[in-house]
């Protein structure tokens, strides 16, 4: 076992794939800023004669704030949920979802497929109103001769991460971004996909703003979101399928949650 596991270290590569998280970072409208301070700076309490001191801080951001992963019960139709579950009567402001939260989320540990949507049309980046659909989904498949399986995890490239330092063009909340619309949230859940995710802050093209895909996914399908993903490393190298891990906090009640996802190849 030893043998096996310095063998696997030695010749594989870890990519991240999460996002850097600070203060004036991109977040969608609807979801709180990263907020920030240091409590104690080094030396303003010191101990013994060495004067040894401790940095602390604080910080608070939402459970879709950055890099992160949607609860299934993140979105209601009707105040229904997946398994067309009435959540009304289990939900409060103080702990949350009583089912269906990010709690219920296991380690994420898969197989990963990435999807380069402007690698398939020769693009760096896809223009604001671009849609990907089912064909341009099964057109990168067929591409890269690769096949979604039930339980994957598919990552879709719009190329949009590269505005990350720019907000207002990251958000482009007039101008829309791009991203997935309904035909392609069909088919993905017709490939039993496990979870799906993408470099943009909604996942799918916005306008409209009422999420569609997300319901489909989450609601009738109960495939989990995650969002703000870079994928730029993985493009850069040419990475089809990989080991994914992403670790939900263990969050009770929560709708979504902070993760640092990787691709292990």
């Amino acid at each position: 076992m030893k043998d096996y596991i310095e063998t696997l270290l030695n010749n594989s590569r870890v990519f991240d794939l999460g996002q850097p998280i600070y203060p004036g970072m991109p977040h969608h409208p609807n979801q709180p800023p990263f907020g920030y301070v240091l409590l104690k700076k080094h030396g303003d309490i010191t101990m013994g004669d060495q004067e040894i001191s401790f940095l602390n801080d604080l910080f608070m951001m939402g459970g879709h704030t950055g890099t992160h992963l949607d609860a299934v019960g993140h979105v209601a139709c009707n105040n229904r949920v997946y398994n067309d579950l009435d959540i009304s009567d289990l939900q409060s402001y103080q702990n949350g979802l009583q089912r269906w939260s990010i709690e219920e989320t296991a380690p994420v540990v898969r197989r990963g497929i990435l999807l380069d949507i402007p690698d398939l049309l020769d693009m760096e980046v896809l223009p604001n109103d671009f849609a990907i659909g089912q064909k341009e989904l099964q057109d990168a498949c067929s591409r890269k001769k690769v096949r979604i399986q039930r339980g994957d995890v598919v990552l879709i490239r719009t190329g949009w991460i590269r505005y990350w330092e720019d907000r207002k063009k990251y958000l482009s909340i007039k101008e829309g971004v791009p991203g997935v619309v309904e035909s392609g949230a069909r088919f993905l859940a017709s490939c039993q996909a496990g979870f799906v995710g993408s470099d943009t802050t909604a996942f799918e093209k916005v306008p409209p703003h009422h999420l569609p895909c997300h319901v489909i996914l989450l609601k009738e399908n109960g495939i989990q979101i995650m969002e703000m993903l870079n994928l730029e490393e993985l493009s850069s190298n040419g990475i089809i399928d990989f080991l994914f891990i992403a670790l939900p906090l263990k969050i009770r009640g929560g709708a979504g949650s902070p993760i640092r996802p990787i691709a292990i190849v």
